[in-house]
């Protein structure tokens, strides 16, 4: 533990890339902390009964706060380094944690879950900065995809404490759950001391031997002159030259061509994840399901743990097979299909539903029509297994991925606050949503799918089995809305690729002696 690490974890990829993903987890916990409570009477009675504007507000404090927790990592990232801010998360969720299980108001509850969301914003950005940095291109994408699945087990781990709590009478029904959930965060916050800094962060404060010292034990098993070690490391260090050259880091730097380009395609990629309905389902399946016809709080309950479920278990062939079927394909697939199931929703509920009153609330519903009702449900089932299998492990890993050194840090921050921008936005519109407009809600929601499956398969390029360096090339190539036409293999180097081209003046020069060679 001299070197301020664990070298033995260190040497393990899969414990050193997935133990951060406890703070993707946070986001899960905070999903099943408001979806469990949602028809929890003691609850209700202790906030007043909130109306469904008020309900969207509560929901809503919490990416409200990770919008400006992940807009926060663009710097600290950068000048603390990734590690200690997974750290520092971990902590704030906690003091967020506390506020929330003691909450005797609703502004004492927002505010809570505004802190808790500042962790979230944090953590949801830098984590996965942290795992692209500090694994190899062959299982990059499988341990960055594991944030989502990190996820999935917050949430559905956080709905089986909820749904055991819900037997328990009074405000200890909800209280428990919500003291509970600050467990995972003084794990994480505790766990990180013993795991190593990005290499990539080391290098680019002058700290090379310290770098050269990780990477030997992330991929060389403590062998500096391994060559995979060496490969990264020369790479690392003519990109971050290069960058160097380029000027200083700066917001502006977001805005420079080629960045604007991916800037877009991270932000965009995050926004459309949100706009798939996908967190819609997961913090307001209650009210889906009542929509359905599904009435009794239990029966309703046990509903929604097959959903969460499902979440977790679909999410398992994605992480083992996202690197070797590629990002490009995992998105249109599950664009397209997410799209289908929720225009089958609509359309059922537009067919056979009806406005009703439902626990005091006006609420379109179906009655009466059993079988539509099982429709709606096994939809909405087959629209989580579509987004757990595709978009959820692949919006996380591709913003991390695509942004040069300089930049990534406040690039990949910019990308996560769109999704809370947007998370928030429809946490906050969604309920009163229901209750207006029901049924096209899913319209809208579907629309937007297949949107997204558009975009995607015009403007985003693969960027499967190449290490973050290797990358520029593949934006080298242009095709801008002509994505398709990048091949897999542009980009890939072998060390004498590297060596041979390391002391090239420019990146313009490198990357035409490349192309020389190919030719």
């Amino acid at each position: 533990m001299g070197k301020g690490y664990s070298a033995r974890i260190a040497s393990n990829p899969y414990v050193v890339g997935s133990f951060a993903c406890i703070g993707g987890g946070l986001f899960g916990l905070d999903i099943s902390s408001m979806s469990g409570v949602l028809s929890n009477d003691a609850y209700k009675n202790t906030f007043g009964n909130p109306t469904s504007n008020a309900q969207g507000a509560i929901v809503a404090a919490m990416p409200a706060g990770s919008l400006v927790g992940a807009l926060m990592v663009s710097s600290l990232a950068d000048r603390i380094g990734r590690k200690k801010v997974v750290i520092i998360s971990g902590w704030i969720w906690v003091l967020g944690s506390i506020l929330q299980c003691a909450a005797v108001d609703r502004g004492m509850l927002v505010t809570g879950r505004v802190i808790s969301g500042i962790a979230v914003g944090l953590a949801s950005a830098v984590v996965p900065l942290y795992q692209s940095e500090i694994t190899a291109p062959a299982i990059r994408g499988r341990l960055v995809s594991m944030q989502q699945w990190s996820i999935t087990w917050g949430i559905f781990l956080q709905y089986f404490v909820e749904f055991g709590c819900s037997y328990i009478n009074g405000t200890a029904s909800f209280r428990i759950p919500w003291g509970l959930q600050m467990i995972p965060a003084i794990i994480l916050s505790l766990g990180m001391l013993i795991f190593p800094e990005s290499p990539r962060w080391l290098i680019d404060h002058d700290r090379p031997d310290e770098a050269l010292e990780i990477l030997a034990d992330l991929h060389g098993q403590g062998n500096a002159d391994n060559e995979l070690v060496q490969l990264e490391f020369a790479e690392i260090k003519e990109q971050v030259r290069f960058e160097r050259t380029e000027g200083a880091k700066s917001y502006l730097d977001l805005l420079k061509p080629g960045i604007l380009r991916r800037v877009h395609l991270g932000a965009s990629l995050q926004m459309w994840s949100q706009l798939s309905g996908m967190n819609i389902m997961m913090y307001y399946i209650i009210y889906v399901f009542q929509g359905a016809g599904l009435t009794g709080r239990r029966g309703n309950l046990i509903a929604d743990s097959v959903q969460y479920v499902l979440n977790v278990v679909l999410t398992i062939p994605a992480i083992i097979y996202i690197d070797r079927w590629g990002r490009r394909p995992m998105l249109l697939c599950g664009t397209f299909f997410m799209g289908f199931w929720l225009m089958l929703v609509g359309g059922l509920q537009g067919g056979f539903g009806q406005w009703g009153e439902v626990d005091g609330s006006r609420v379109w519903v179906i009655n009466g029509h059993e079988s539509v009702t099982k429709g709606v449900i096994v939809c909405s089932y087959l629209f989580v297994c579509s987004f757990a299998i595709t978009m959820g492990p692949v919006s996380w890993t591709y913003p991390a991925e695509i942004f040069p050194m300089r930049v990534r840090a406040k690039a990949v921050s910019v990308s996560t606050a769109v999704n809370w921008l947007f998370n928030f936005a429809l946490a906050w519109a969604v309920p009163p949503g229901l209750s207006s407009i029901a049924y096209k809600t899913y319209f809208i929601f579907g629309t937007f799918n297949f949107a997204a499956f558009i975009h995607i398969f015009f403007c985003f390029p693969e960027t499967a089995g190449r290490t973050l360096e290797e990358i520029e090339d593949v934006f080298a190539q242009g095709h801008e809305f002509t994505a398709w036409k990048v091949d897999r293999r542009v980009g890939q180097k072998t060390l004498d690729d590297v060596v041979n081209n390391k002391h090239t003046d420019s990146h313009d020069d490198h990357y035409s002696e490349t192309e020389k060679e190919k030719a």
